[in-house]
């Protein structure tokens, strides 16, 4: 899931990595986005670790995480990390 980013890291609007097209949070000018995709090669389910920052798939198969920060300015998404 991903997240908005400010003063903190993690802020809402909360960004999921699945969904219906258009059905999601309304992206706005000036706002600032973590996305966070998750590409497993077994199940979608997964589970935090106890350092409750981890994430793993439940069945252990590989997955590979990545994240990208992204401003939106003038309608369109800026990304920001490379």
């Amino acid at each position: 899931m991903g997240h908005g980013v400010g003063k903190k890291l993690h802020e809402e609007p909360s960004i999921p990595n699945f969904g219906e097209p258009g059905k999601g949070p309304v992206l706005q000018n000036g706002m600032t986005l973590a996305i966070e995709p998750m590409v497993n090669l077994s199940t979608w389910e997964v589970q935090f670790l106890a350092d409750g920052w981890t994430v793993v798939t439940k069945d252990g198969g590989p997955s590979a995480h990545f994240e990208h920060t992204v401003a939106i300015v003038n309608g369109k998404p800026e990304i920001l990390t490379q």
